[in-house]
C-alpha cells in the first residue's frame, strides 16, 4: 500500500510539472500579442484549467491506464514509468523544449514495462495463463481494434498522432485564417459560407447530442432536472462549447468587414480571450486524464498483484471493460485532485518555453492568436471525444505554424520548428530508455 500511495503522489507531482511545463501551450499567444500581462495569462489558464473537470469525461484516462496490460506487470513497472516522465519533463523544461508531457508519460510507463517483460521472460517466447505462446514486446498495447467499427487505440495509435496532432493544427488554423481574412472583405461571398457554416454547426451538434434517456441508461444523471442534466452531461457540453466557439467566431465574421482597423484588432484581443481560454479548458481536460490513468493503472496493478484485499472506497477504481460489460469507477477525488494539480502548475507559469511558442515560430498578432487557439482548441476537443491522448504542445505548434503559413511559407522560423520536431519524435523513446534503466535500478532494491 505505501507503494501505491507513493505512486499516486509522484503522479500528482507529474501533473503539476506538467501544468507548468504546458502553461506556454495556453498562454503564450494572449502573452506574445499583449492581451493579457504574464501573470494575468497564467491566472486565467488555471482557471480554466481546473474547469474542465466539470466538462470532460474519462476516456483519455482509460486509454492511457491500458497503455501496459496491467495483469502482467507490478507497482515499480508504474513507479519507474512515473519518475522517468518527471525527470525528462523537467530537463526539457529547463532547457525550454516544448515537448510532449503526454508522450513522456506514455513513453516512460511501456518503456518500463517492456523492461519488466524482458526482465522476468527474458526475449524468448513464453506460455501464458490463455496457453498461447507470448512475447516481451506484448505487454505494451501497441493496437487494438475500435469497437463496432470505431477509433483504434493503443500505442500505435499515440505515435501516428505525433504527426496527425499537428497536422490537424496546421490545417484548422490555415482555414480559419483564410475565413477571418475573406470575412474581412466586403463581399457577399464569405457571409453566405458563414451563414452556411452556422446551420451546419448546428445541426451537427444537435445531431450529436445525448438524450435524457441514454444518460440514465449509462450512469446517473448530474441533476435531478432533465434540462439540466442534458446540458451539463459531459458529453453534451463539449459539443455545445465546440458550437459556441464556432458561432462566435461566426458571428464576428459577419461584422469584420464593417468594422475599422482599431475596432477590429479590439474585438480580436477579445476573442482571444475566449479562444485561450477553450484551449485551457481542452489542455486541462486532456492532460489531467493522463495522470487519471496512471493512478487508475496503479489500483487496478495493485488489487491483481495482492489477490483478495479490500480496497478502501477511496480507493475503489474499477477500469473499464466494455467487452465484459463492466463500467469504470473512479473516486471523485481522483479527477479533482487531478485539475487541481494541473491548475496550481500553470499558475507557476514557465516562461522559458513561453518565449519559444510566443515569438521564435512565427510572429504571432491578435488575429493569429485568435485562429491558432481555436483551431487547437477544437483539435483537443476532437481528440479526446476519440479518446486519444494527444499532446497540446503538438497542437497548438502546428496550430502557430498554420497561421504563420497564411502570411508567406517564411514567416515560419523553421530552423526553430525542425528543432521542435526532433525533441517530439526522441520523447517517447528517450522516455521509454529511461524509464528501463530506472526499473532495473529499482528492482534492485524492491
Amino acid at each position: 500500500m505505501t507503494l501505491l500511495i507513493l505512486i499516486i503522489v509522484l503522479a500528482l507531482i507529474f501533473d503539476y510539472i506538467n501544468g507548468f511545463h504546458d502553461a506556454a501551450n495556453a498562454i503564450a499567444t494572449v502573452v506574445a500579442t499583449k492581451v493579457l500581462t504574464p501573470f494575468q495569462a497564467v491566472v486565467w489558464a488555471a482557471f480554466f484549467n481546473f474547469l474542465a473537470y466539470w466538462v470532460f469525461g474519462f476516456g483519455v484516462a482509460d486509454t492511457v491506464a491500458k497503455t501496459a496490460h496491467t495483469m502482467e506487470i507490478n507497482l515499480v513497472v508504474i513507479l519507474a514509468g512515473v519518475i522517468a516522465a518527471i525527470c525528462w519533463n523537467l530537463l526539457t523544461w529547463w532547457l525550454g523544449i516544448p515537448s510532449s508531457s503526454s508522450h513522456t508519460l506514455i513513453g516512460g510507463f511501456a518503456g518500463a514495462a517492456v523492461a519488466h517483460a524482458i526482465a522476468v521472460h527474458g526475449f524468448s517466447g513464453y506460455v501464458g495463463e490463455d496457453g498461447a505462446t507470448h512475447y516481451w514486446y506484448e505487454i505494451v498495447s501497441w493496437y487494438k481494434a475500435g469497437k463496432d467499427g470505431g477509433m483504434p487505440s493503443g500505442v500505435l495509435i499515440i505515435i501516428a498522432f505525433i504527426v496527425l496532432a499537428p497536422l490537424l493544427g496546421v490545417i484548422a488554423s490555415y482555414l480559419i485564417s483564410i475565413w477571418l481574412l475573406n470575412a474581412s472583405r466586403k463581399s457577399i461571398g464569405p457571409k453566405i459560407f458563414t451563414v452556411a457554416l452556422m446551420i451546419a454547426t448546428i445541426w451537427f451538434v444537435y445531431v450529436q447530442m445525448v438524450s435524457y434517456e441514454e444518460i440514465v441508461e449509462h450512469g446517473k444523471p448530474r441533476f435531478d432536472s432533465h434540462f439540466w442534466s442534458v446540458v451539463f452531461d459531459s458529453h453534451n457540453i463539449k459539443w455545445f462549447l465546440v458550437a459556441f466557439i464556432i458561432l462566435t467566431v461566426s458571428a464576428f465574421c459577419l461584422i469584420f468587414s464593417s468594422l475599422n482597423l482599431h475596432q477590429a484588432d479590439a474585438a480580436l484581443k477579445k476573442m482571444q480571450l475566449l479562444s485561450s481560454a477553450a484551449f485551457s479548458l481542452g489542455h486541462g481536460g486532456n492532460d489531467s486524464q493522463k495522470v487519471m490513468g496512471i493512478i487508475a493503472a496503479a489500483v487496478a496493478v495493485y488489487i491483481n498483484t495482492n489477490p483478495g484485499v479490500h480496497m478502501d472506497a477511496w480507493l475503489d477504481v474499477v477500469l473499464p471493460n466494455d467487452d465484459a460489460g463492466i463500467k469504470g469507477v473512479m473516486p471523485s477525488w481522483i479527477p479533482l485532485a487531478c485539475y487541481s494539480a494541473i491548475a496550481a502548475g500553470t499558475l507557476s507559469g514557465g516562461w522559458k518555453i513561453v518565449k519559444t511558442m510566443g515569438s521564435k515560430i512565427t510572429k504571432v498578432s491578435s488575429f493569429e492568436g485568435v485562429a491558432a487557439e481555436t483551431a487547437g482548441a477544437l483539435t483537443l476537443y476532437f481528440t479526446e471525444h476519440l479518446k486519444i491522448p494527444v499532446s497540446t504542445t503538438h497542437t497548438i505548434t502546428g496550430s502557430i505554424i498554420g497561421v504563420g503559413l497564411t502570411k508567406r511559407v517564411s514567416a515560419v522560423r523553421w530552423g526553430v520548428t525542425v528543432s521542435l520536431i526532433w525533441a517530439w519524435i526522441l520523447t517517447i523513446p528517450i522516455s521509454a530508455i529511461l524509464a528501463g534503466l530506472v526499473y532495473f535500478i529499482l528492482s534492485v532494491f524492491m
